[in-house]
């Protein structure tokens, strides 16, 4: 089951996006075993695997009418469960349908940091191949989950000479911080830093500590630290999105813990715009 949440607001930049979550419960979609339907929080309804959601009216829509709305805004946030193939499945779709009716296309991802942007060029115009370019990007050293989850995205995107950002911090930076806090980078490292790094949303601290507490890890025990590193990571995202835009829409695909409510990566945008 999708949901889709159409915002708009007014910046410098005539912003505006429109973010696809994917919510699931008890069973991952696409499931063979799934006989029972999905549900959303604070609804007694069930819909069946696939129904599409309008984040307007609580209704199921299809997927011509939510395109009309991806079609109107800039930055379209598609996230995911990095593991679940259906939702990569619909990234791929909603890439397409948009190539196909926006022009001058983008797409961000989380799962490339923004130091490989050389590599992500030369894939987009088609100088690379697969091996390579698994090879300079070291994907299994840094994003790690099977590129047969990702292999038909990042085709498309090849094939349609579609410019690619990596939106991400290196990867070892965030739980650097989360250890030793920005004072533990040196110099070079900071200077991957975005250049606000934003703590003072109340509501962005509550669930990011209900997830700390629900998650321990040896070594991080510092609960500001953690925080630090996670507004660290979304700022940077942020900042690479906004000064990526030039005037053309985005898909971002990234995880739905940086999207949901709005306020890890999309806020950030827009204070950016």
């Amino acid at each position: 089951m999708m949901t889709h949440q159409k915002t708009q607001r007014r910046g410098k930049g005539q912003l505006s996006f429109l973010i696809l979550s994917f919510i699931l419960i008890s069973m991952l979609l696409g499931c063979t075993l799934m006989t029972k339907g999905l549900f959303i929080q604070d609804l007694n309804q069930t819909y069946p695997a696939g129904t599409i959601l309008s984040g307007q009216t609580g209704q199921p829509t299809d997927f011509e009418t939510m395109l009309q709305d991806l079609s109107q805004v800039q930055i379209v946030f598609v996230g995911e469960s990095h593991t679940d193939a259906p939702h990569h499945a619909v990234q791929l779709k909603t890439i397409q349908a948009l190539f196909h009716r926006v022009p001058g296309l983008r797409v961000g991802m989380e799962m490339f940091d923004h130091s490989y942007q050389k590599v992500l060029d030369s894939w987009s115009e088609g100088r690379l191949d697969e091996k390579a370019f698994l090879e300079k990007t070291h994907w299994y050293a840094n994003w790690r989950y099977d590129f047969n989850l990702y292999r038909d995205i990042l085709l498309f995107i090849q094939n349609n000479r579609i410019p690619l950002f990596g939106l991400n911090l290196p990867f070892h930076l965030p739980a650097k911080i989360a250890i030793g806090g920005i004072e533990s980078l040196h110099d070079e490292e900071k200077r991957h830093l975005p250049q606000k790094i934003d703590t003072s949303n109340a509501d962005h601290r509550v669930y990011v500590e209900s997830i700390f507490k629900s998650h321990r890890i040896p070594g991080r025990e510092d609960f500001e630290n953690f925080y630090l590193a996670q507004c660290a990571w979304e700022d940077a995202m942020a900042e690479r999105i906004a000064s990526n835009l030039n005037g053309h829409p985005m898909v971002v695909l990234a995880g739905n813990g940086h999207i949901v409510k709005k306020f890890g990566i999309p806020e950030r945008v827009f204070k950016r715009t």
